[in-house]
């Protein structure tokens, strides 16, 4: 056998040299494995995907035009944005559009809550959706869904009502959608204000909220009781500004009807709720934190299962953030799943997700959950990350194997590095400064059954810990 000469690069041993470079998604895959599912068929009578589409963009038409306005503008979107009255930018899309200043800074608003436009700072870009809108039945609905996930921002709450009995609202909202989706066909105010009332009730209850002994005196200008009968109909009108609904008054009273856009989408909650009573791994009430480690142990089908159950029996709002809790602590395991159960969450995690780019420790899996999320292929999203940001990712998802996975699948997992032998993999992976460096670097060391490499790996753990070259 021929030893190498003492001048001979390091990165010349053939035993050094990784194997075979793989695409960056396997290294995510080495702790879970995505796979597609056949997507449920939506009840009899709803319109094809096309002509959903096709009234999305009636509804956001004047929105796209707004955000294309504005793209070509240069310097106008910022000013659109930030603005509240009718400053120069806006006065000049009014004339430009034939619309009003206060059509243009609703525009504005759609615009942004359906991602045809990303605020990067003070500063307002064109958005994947309004490059794909004319050609993407997908994109458009997903911004359709987007808006009409943030109704609630549509209008602004009613002056003189708590803000606790609007958020109570709009939790009940999602049980007013149900009714009006299962009558399939009008159903009259009242009828909705009385459902409203026992469901805002349900919650009082399940949080067990013990009544004021004196009640604080109202605002002269607050409605009567709760204030639901004005908190209904401003849902309403939310509900029917994103066309999910439309207000007739009718010969018997104002009554509320489904779109088929807003028929189509409550079908999709509903089944997602419907999932909830189907969990099979019983996770549906534990935290985050809980739910996640109970995953871990399923195969990626019925984990997804698990999420989706999980999620419908929640607010999106707050199972988003409890998940990106979980994905900011020490974890590697959970911080990759978190990442997995925001990818069933969809577009109302999108804002989210899109704010924690600028954590280093979130920054990968947020480009990629963002790549894939505007269409990219899973096996291909890692071209948007950096030769740092693949490093670093490589290292934390190796972290999760060697707290979680047996020594053969942290042995694979050295083939999905980037780098091309392992000398560059081992400076780099120095370089990114991952807190998690040493732990893994041992662990590989001890797994590796090629000694040559288990000493290199060993050596550089060793450097890492005190701080050498």
């Amino acid at each position: 056998m021929t030893s190498r000469k003492p001048d001979e690069p390091l990165a010349r041993n053939s035993r050094l040299r990784l194997v075979r470079p793989r695409a960056l998604a396997t290294a995510r895959r080495a702790v879970t494995t995505r796979r597609t599912r056949p997507a449920p068929r939506p009840p009899e009578g709803t319109p094809p995907r096309a002509e959903l589409a096709r009234q999305a963009r009636h509804v956001l038409a004047d929105a796209v035009r707004i955000a294309r306005w504005a793209a070509v503008e240069h310097g106008a979107d910022t000013a659109l944005r930030t603005g509240p009255g009718a400053g120069p930018a806006q006065e000049r899309a009014a004339a430009a559009l034939d619309l009003t200043p206060g059509q243009i800074r609703a525009g504005w608003d759609r615009a942004r809550l359906a991602g045809l436009v990303e605020l990067h700072g003070d500063t307002a870009r064109p958005g994947w959706r309004l490059h794909a809108w004319d050609r993407d039945d997908s994109a458009v609905l997903r911004g359709w869904v987007a808006l009409f996930d943030a109704w609630s921002l549509v209008h602004p709450a009613p002056e003189g009502v708590a803000p606790s009995a609007v958020a109570e609202v709009v939790e009940a909202v999602p049980q007013v959608l149900s009714l009006l989706q299962l009558s399939q066909g009008p159903v009259l105010v009242p009828a909705l204000l009385d459902l409203l009332g026992q469901r805002v009730e349900e919650l009082r209850e399940e949080r067990c909220e013990v009544p004021a002994a004196e009640p604080a005196p109202e605002s002269p200008d607050a409605p009567a009781g709760d204030g639901l009968p004005t908190l209904l109909d401003w849902a309403l009108e939310g509900l029917a500004a994103v066309g999910a609904l439309t207000l007739d008054p009718g010969a018997e009273g104002r009554h509320a009807t489904l779109t088929p856009l807003g028929n189509w989408a409550v079908w999709v909650k509903l089944e997602q709720i419907c999932v909830a009573a189907q969990s099979p791994a019983g996770n549906i009430e534990q935290s985050a934190e809980d739910m996640l480690r109970g995953c871990a142990r399923l195969t990626p089908g019925p984990a997804r299962d698990e999420y989706r159950a999980w999620l419908a029996a929640r607010t999106l709002s707050s199972a988003v953030s409890e998940l990106l809790a979980v994905a900011r602590g020490e974890e590697a395991l959970l911080r990759g799943l978190a990442f997995e159960a925001l990818r069933v969450v969809g577009a109302p995690a999108e804002a989210e997700v899109r704010a924690t780019v600028a954590e280093p420790s979130l920054r990968p899996y947020a480009l990629l959950w963002l790549a894939e999320y505007e269409g990219a292929d899973p096996d291909d999203a890692q071209e948007v990350l950096t030769r740092e940001e693949s490093t670093w990712l490589w290292v934390d998802t190796a972290a999760a194997v060697a707290d979680h996975g047996e020594s053969e699948l942290l042995v694979r997992h050295l083939d999905s590095a980037v780098q091309g032998t392992v000398p560059a993999l081992l400076d780099e992976i120095r370089a990114v400064g991952h807190p998690r460096t040493v732990q893994v670097l041992v662990a590989l060391a001890a797994a590796h059954p090629d000694p040559a490499l288990a000493k290199a790996v060993r050596r550089a753990a060793f450097q890492v810990h005190t701080g050498g070259a």
